[in-house]
C-alpha cells in the first residue's frame, strides 16, 4: 500500500509536535510506503508576510514567494531530522528537487505535473518528506499555491505517485456535519463524496480547500481526513464511494 501522509501547520507547530509527527509517521510506515508532505511551523507564513510588508506595502510577487517559501523548507528539515533521530531513515526535498511543477502566478500557481523520484528512497527504505505549498516554473521560479496549498501539493503527489490514500492530518479528527468548535454536538462523518466535500469547501467549510478535492475527484484519490492528536482514528473518508 502507498499513501501520502500530509501534515499541516498547528500539527508541526512546535518541536514537541514535529517529534509527534514523526512517531505517527513511524507506526504508518510499518504498514504503507510512505511519503510525507508538511506545511510550515504554525502561524510561520503569516510572520513571513508581515515581514515582507515592514518592507513595502506592495511586495514583488516573484520575492514574496520566494520569502514564504522558507516556511516549509524549515519545517521538512526538521521533521526528517526527527525521523531520522528515531530510527527512520527519511531525506527532505523542496519542490525544484521533486519536480513540482506550475505555471508562474506567483501567489496562486496551478500544479501542471509532478516527476517526484520517490522510487529510489522507497527502494532504498527512506521516507520522503516533501515540502507543501510550493512550486516550481520552467525558468526555476519558486512559486506558491495559495491558500491551504500544501494540501493540494498532497493529492496532487499521491496522484503523481498512484497513492492508495492522501491522509490529510489537521487538529481535528475529521469532517462533521458543523464547526465543532462553535457547535457542542456537531457529528463527525465517516464518508463525504467528492461532491459534497465541494460544496462544503466553497460554502467555507475550511478543513480541505476547493481545489484539492477536485484534484481528488480528477484522479479518484481517497482523501482520509485524520486527527494529528487522535491517529488511532481513520478520520473521515472523502471519496466516489464508500468502497475503500
Amino acid at each position: 500500500m502507498k499513501i501520502v501522509m500530509k501534515f499541516g501547520g498547528t500539527s508541526v507547530a512546535d518541536i514537541g509536535k514535529i517529534k509527534n509527527v514523526a512517531n505517527i509517521i513511524a507506526e504508518q510506515r510499518q504498514t504503507a510506503e510512505i511519503a510525507v508532505v508538511v506545511s510550515a511551523m504554525g502561524k510561520t507564513t503569516n510572520a513571513l508576510t508581515n515581514l515582507a510588508h515592514q518592507i513595502t506595502d506592495k511586495p514583488n510577487l516573484r520575492e514574496l514567494d520566494a520569502l514564504l517559501s522558507t516556511g516549509e523548507c524549515t519545517s521538512v528539515a526538521l521533521l526528517a531530522m526527527a525521523l531520522n533521530a528515531i530510527g527512520c531513515p527519511a531525506r527532505s526535498y523542496n519542490a525544484l528537487q521533486m519536480g513540482i511543477w506550475t505555471d508562474d502566478k506567483f501567489g496562486d500557481a496551478k500544479i501542471k505535473y509532478i516527476t517526484a523520484p520517490i522510487w529510489q528512497d522507497w527502494s532504498k527504505g527512506t521516507i520522503p518528506v516533501i515540502t507543501g505549498f510550493q512550486g516550481i516554473t520552467y525558468n526555476k521560479d519558486i512559486t506558491t499555491l495559495g491558500r491551504e496549498g500544501s494540501d493540494t501539493s498532497a493529492v496532487a503527489i499521491a496522484a503523481a505517485i498512484g497513492a492508495d490514500y492522501c491522509d490529510i492530518y489537521t487538529d481535528v479528527d475529521g469532517v462533521y456535519d458543523a464547526d465543532p468548535n462553535v457547535v457542542k454536538d456537531a457529528k463527525k462523518l465517516d464518508f463525504v463524496s467528492y461532491d459534497d466535500m465541494l460544496k462544503m469547501a466553497n460554502n467555507g467549510a475550511k478543513v480541505l480547500h476547493p481545489r484539492s478535492v477536485m484534484t481528488a475527484q480528477q484522479h479518484n484519490i481517497p482523501i482520509r481526513v485524520r486527527g494529528t492528536f487522535t491517529p488511532e482514528d481513520l478520520g473521515t473518508l472523502v471519496a466516489k464511494s464508500r468502497q475503500k
